[in-house]
């Protein structure tokens, strides 16, 4: 999600908006009831386009995020009246216009606006009442300056952020500091790691100058091993950019240099997909997950499903759900990861492990909204432990949901990783999915799972 988090403009912008526009000139020829003819279509491919382009050049959304409604209305209709200008002069030029019914064109011209305002404030009402239950996010500013000082004043001032300061880091003495400064000194540079992992703080805002380059990029690798996102306060230099973006706070530019791909549409989109995937394979394979259950129950003692502790987005524990394909169950601060004929799986384990059929119940975790469909494969709570103090950025996977396959899965790195390098190369795999990610990359990473799945690579 966004800075601001108002995940709902993009939506806007890119969906509702468009329909909007293009749906309603279609209700406009239906009512009056004029045929829907391929001058019809043009003119509504057309407005498409322009309004899309008149609307980028006003930002009508800057005023929807400071909460200025009535300016927010002024702009979305004198945008629409340029629109419709634009579209009236291409129409007189080109003679089109007396291809159209007069009545569907004003009809068209007062529904579009009114109903883009309607579901625009409908919509705003609806996510304020999720806002007020909406969890405030904990933040941390680093370094103690006039530009974080500020900075925080616009997260106490604007309580739609959900944002709150709990202090500042820095490394110069105390007199140093702004004046007047009401905010507590949380410690030096070199503490905020610690900081943040035991209270969990979720955002971090770094305000540093250009000279403390060598310790801003020493706090970033220190970061590496939180879930905390992490913006810097212009300006300085970035490096090992993870989804880096120019956002806004109240008004104040910052830049995410480290950050979920999953924000605004895209967050939308990768939710949507999880449900509608995740439901239709339940759907298909519930006679086989029946089959498959009677199987486990019946083979060996224990149940038939089996929980283990994993982290999840953010590094917030949950219980992945498997069928149960050993005669143990591992969960505690040691876990010793399925070898090659490994003793503890049982024989109908061994063919659930090959096919990889144990992981159908994962499903389950994705309609949920625990796991998603496509992501970095989640490991045992033991195993990060362990692997986060060796593996610089390890914990950065968990930025995004884990998945039932993931592009590691699907370059080679499936099954056991007994050695540091093939960890290593894995959460490489994991990290440039999250550099890259996009739609297509998950359909092609889904096709490709079903290859290895029938292939059966590194799978036992």
């Amino acid at each position: 999600m966004t800075v601001n988090d108002i995940p709902i403009i993009s939506f806007f912008q890119r969906v509702l908006d468009p329909l909007i526009i293009m749906g309603s000139l279609y209700l406009a020829t239906l009512a009056f009831d004029e045929p829907f003819s391929g001058y019809s279509l043009v003119l509504m491919i057309l407005a498409f386009f322009i309004s899309s382009a008149v609307y980028q050049h006003i930002d009508p959304y800057r005023t929807w995020r400071s909460g200025r409604m009535l300016a927010y209305a002024r702009d979305t209709v004198f945008g629409w009246c340029v629109t419709m200008a634009v579209l009236y002069f291409l129409g007189s030029a080109s003679g089109l216009k007396y291809y159209y019914d007069e009545k569907v064109l004003m009809a068209w011209a007062i529904a579009t606006p009114l109903t883009i305002l309607v579901s625009h404030i409908a919509v705003r009402k609806a996510t304020g009442s999720r806002d007020r239950m909406r969890e405030v996010r904990s933040i941390v500013v680093v370094g103690c300056n006039d530009v974080g000082v500020k900075f925080a004043g616009v997260c106490d001032k604007h309580s739609n952020l959900f944002m709150q300061v709990r202090g500042f880091f820095d490394d110069r003495a105390p007199e140093r500091h702004p004046c007047g400064m009401s905010y507590p000194m949380l410690g030096k540079m070199a503490d905020v790691a610690s900081y943040v992992r035991q209270h969990n703080i979720k955002m971090i805002f770094i305000s540093q100058p250009i000279s403390a380059q060598p310790r801003i990029r020493k706090l970033i690798d220190e970061l590496k091993d939180t879930t905390a996102s992490v913006y810097f306060l212009p300006d300085v230099y970035v490096f090992d950019l993870m989804q880096a973006r120019f956002d806004t706070v109240g008004g104040m530019p910052v830049i995410a240099i480290s950050e979920t791909p999953f924000m605004g549409f895209n967050s939308v989109l990768k939710r949507g997909s999880d449900i509608v995937i995740s439901s239709i394979a339940l759907i298909l394979l519930a006679p086989l997950m029946l089959v498959i259950a009677l199987a486990v129950k019946f083979s060996s003692p224990g149940p038939v499903i089996f929980k283990q502790r994993r982290y999840g987005l953010y590094g917030e524990e949950i219980y992945v759900y498997k069928f149960r394909s050993m005669t143990v169950a591992d969960d505690g601060p040691v876990v010793v990861q399925a070898k090659k004929n490994d003793q503890r799986i049982t024989k109908v384990g061994g063919f659930l492990r090959r096919t990889s059929l144990d992981e159908l119940p994962q499903f389950i975790n994705a309609l949920q909204g625990r796991m998603s469909i496509v992501g970095p494969r989640p490991h045992a709570v033991a195993h990060n432990e362990q692997y986060r103090k060796l593996i610089k950025g390890y914990m950065l996977r968990h930025k995004v949901k884990p998945g039932i396959t993931g592009w590691a899965q699907v370059n080679g790195l499936r099954g056991e990783t007994a050695t540091l390098d093939k960890m290593e190369s894995r959460i490489q795999y994991d990290l440039d999915y999250l550099r890259n990610w996009s739609l297509w990359l998950d359909l092609w990473i889904i096709v490709k799972t079903v290859k290895v799945v029938f292939t059966r690579e590194n799978a036992y």
